[in-house]
């Protein structure tokens, strides 16, 4: 029984990693770094999330749901680039935990994350569809509802507009990260100045009585808790998923040309436009019409704009904004590959995943992410998608946050002092994990539930294979 528990609870060597991760090509700069953060994190969730959640939860109080879940991942975006500056190493979360508590705890995080980025890649490919349909549709193009809607839903089939965007930002990731990068700093450009286009316009009609009573009162309905303190709290609860870019960011830091410089620039500059636009984007849009407009839209802001006479311009905004909504996708996937080849090339999940082709990239697991994406983004609708993303992050960010404690123990020993470290330790730490795990708690019954089963399925795999096949174990 004692050498079970030692297998499981092994840590790995840091050096095993730098080692295994030296065939990655080191091409990404700060400014690559900062637009993968920009363009994952300002994505599906600006255009979508502020309306959706302001009439199911918050009313015009919507600002302050994204500000108060900025704050958290605020907390957690530090220790994220403290980890990413001293450990910067393929598989982000995985791969630190695997060193600092041992495999077994590394793997939940890495299930945990492998979530995330299966059903936020879905997620995106689902607002890309919503948003392009929306926006051709005034040209009389509409695609039959078979091929519009997710399985089952308005007598959808398959979500074929979701299908193919994954299968071309695929595409476009086998043939290197350099090549996708550049595009993704084109289009980062072009979607910031699409949401300040839409912030300039939509100021112009802005009501002022659409902001009064800025917090409603406090009722349940349906989609649980609005108004209040309560709803705010459900709407940060929602909206969480909006911030999780800087975590696929740290995925790639076997990537980073001078990591310890680089990742915690990206990770922290990313997360400050982000939060930014989003609170401009909520307070302009809930100015713009009653909250109450926006249930049961995935396109508010083209929306918005259209019914204020504004038809031109929700074309260019939403032209680029579909369009920019590639930076996403490219930032997802790639995260999502990266940590598929690190559960290979640990053994945990088929030797396989983890092997690189003659470009040294690890095209398999883009290949197996992609499948797995195209499957939930045209088959699960997007309200369905949206928690469970928060819910996968939210855990493995439970385990960043207070893995800063044992990982401040070891540096300067078997892990380099890093270039950033995370202020006022250990208070930040301890505040970031208690964040979010209140958090977590005012996710949906039905969000949890689904994450146990996930989590159970993740076990099951890992104590079936992971452990027997763990290249640790043969060393």
């Amino acid at each position: 029984m004692s050498n079970f528990f030692q297998k499981i609870l092994r840590r790995e060597d840091p050096r095993v990693y730098q080692d295994k991760d030296s065939h990655l090509m080191r091409t990404l700069r700060v400014r690559d770094v900062m637009a993968l953060g920009i363009g994952t994190i300002v994505s599906t969730s600006i255009f979508t999330l502020p309306g959706i959640v302001a009439a199911t939860h918050t009313g015009p109080a919507v600002a302050l749901s994204f500000l108060f879940a900025a704050i958290v991942a605020g907390l957690v975006s530090f220790a994220y680039a403290e980890m990413a500056s001293a450990m910067p190493f393929a598989g982000s979360a995985y791969s630190w935990i695997n060193v600092v508590f041992g495999e077994l705890f590394g793997w939940v995080a890495g299930w945990a994350l492998l979530a995330e980025y299966f059903i936020a890649t879905a997620f995106v490919a689902s607002g890309f569809s919503a948003n392009l349909r929306g926006l051709i549709s005034p040209l009389g193009v509409k695609l039959p509802d078979a091929l519009s809607n997710t399985f089952g839903n308005q007598g959808g089939i398959i979500d074929i507009v979701a299908a193919i965007v994954i299968l071309l930002t695929a595409l476009l990731l086998s043939f290197g990260l350099s090549e996708a990068a550049r595009i993704e700093n084109i289009l980062v450009v072009l979607k910031v100045l699409a949401i300040g286009l839409f912030i300039v316009v939509g100021l112009t009609v802005i009501k002022f009585d659409n902001y009064v009573p800025f917090i409603p009162e406090y009722k349940m309905t349906e989609a649980g808790a609005f108004g209040g303190w309560q709803g705010i709290y459900a709407g940060v609860s929602m909206i969480f998923l909006a911030y999780i870019g800087f975590d696929s960011i740290a995925a790639n830091s076997a990537e980073a040309i001078n990591p310890q410089r680089t990742m915690p620039r990206g990770i922290l500059g990313s997360l400050l436009v982000a939060v930014v636009l989003f609170v401009a984007v909520a307070l302009v849009l809930v100015g713009m019409f009653h909250y109450s407009e926006y249930a049961n839209n995935a396109e508010p802001v083209g929306w918005a704009l259209r019914e204020s006479g504004f038809g031109v311009v929700a074309v260019i905004v939403q032209a680029i904004s579909v369009i920019g909504m590639f930076t996403a996708l490219i930032g997802m996937m790639l995260a999502g590959s990266r940590l598929l080849y690190s559960f290979g090339r640990d053994g945990l999940l088929p030797s396989w995943l983890g092997k690189l082709n003659d470009k040294h990239l690890p095209n398999r697991a883009l290949v197996t992410i992609t499948t797995i994406a195209v499957i939930i983004g045209s088959m699960f609708p997007f309200e369905f998608l949206a928690q469970l993303i928060s819910a996968g992050t939210l855990i493995a960010f439970m385990f960043v946050s207070i893995g800063v404690l044992a990982l401040r123990r070891r540096e300067g020993k078997d892990i380099p002092v890093p270039a950033f470290k995370m202020p006022l330790f250990p208070v930040l730490p301890i505040l970031g994990f208690i964040s979010v795990i209140f958090v977590f708690w005012g996710l949906s019954t039905e969000a949890k539930i689904y994450t146990a089963f996930w989590f159970l399925f993740g076990l099951i795999i890992y104590f079936v294979y992971g452990l027997h096949h763990s290249k640790k174990h043969f060393r």
